[in-house]
């Protein structure tokens, strides 16, 4: 039997990175997957590859006409939600004194107010005792510079879990996060396989286990948080990061 038979759960983003791994793990492990996301190509060759179990839908969570649209087709498809992944999000450069304000205004709107609205807009949805997992990331807390607005977005997105604690609660639904590290997913592919591997290399000095995070390694904490098996997990940031986070000064770079 896997971890999660007989549960539907909604994955944005999922047609990519981390959100394609995860909904490949769910699958495995019994669900039915509804994703979304932007591009329609790659949603269609997630669905064709991955057949009956997965339904995709082109929506943008920072559109809840669209999201509704897709969630009620969904639903109707496949029941009652049990799981919400919020994973849609970009990440672009903002630094101070080169910032237009269109693109600052984008990554807080995709990931603050786009997470935001996937809850509401699931929230008719959620089965008794859902499971909903945000997405932070280490560039919350890490001052990486040239990333204000993607750090002040996960930041948020922090605080937004705790007051969504508050008000599910009641019903017995959860509300977790998880908070990925530098992940070896396609936003981080260079030009050239050698320009890639010096990327990582770069990266990995920077981690105590000294080495990038791989997808799987961040699906499983989403899995575990979907499931029965963290019945009492309430509120939790669980950082899949190698170290960075919790012991910065434990990386390679300041062990010589």
């Amino acid at each position: 039997m896997g971890k999660l038979d007989g549960k539907v759960a909604l994955i944005t983003g999922g047609n990519s990175g981390i959100g394609l791994t995860t909904t490949k793990l769910f699958i495995s492990e019994g669900a039915k997957v509804v994703i979304t996301g932007r591009n329609q190509a790659t949603l269609n060759e997630v669905a064709h590859e991955l057949g009956p179990s997965v339904l995709a839908f082109q929506a943008d969570a920072t559109d809840p006409a669209s999201m509704d649209h897709a969630l009620s087709q969904a639903v109707a498809t496949f029941g009652g939600l049990d799981i919400v992944y919020a994973n849609a999000g970009i990440s672009s450069a903002t630094p101070l004194g080169g910032t237009e304000f269109s693109v600052f205004e984008e990554v807080l709107r995709i990931n603050v107010t786009g997470s935001f609205f996937t809850v509401q807009c699931a929230l008719p949805y959620l089965k008794e005792g859902a499971s909903i997992i945000l997405t932070g990331s280490t560039r919350a807390t890490d001052g990486a510079p040239g990333r204000s607005a993607y750090a002040a977005s996960k930041g948020a997105i922090s605080s937004m879990a705790r007051v969504l604690v508050t008000e599910l609660s009641p019903r017995g639904i959860r509300v977790n996060t998880v908070v990925p590290g530098a992940t070896r997913t396609p936003i981080w592919k260079k030009s050239t396989p050698e320009e890639t591997a010096k990327l990582e290399g770069s990266q990995a000095r920077t981690i105590p286990l000294n080495r990038m995070g791989n997808p799987e390694e961040i699906a499983n904490a989403v899995l575990f948080l979907a499931s029965d098996e963290s019945s009492f997990v309430q509120g939790a940031e669980i950082t899949v990061d190698g170290g960075a986070r919790s012991a910065p000064l434990g990386a390679p770079i300041y062990r010589g």
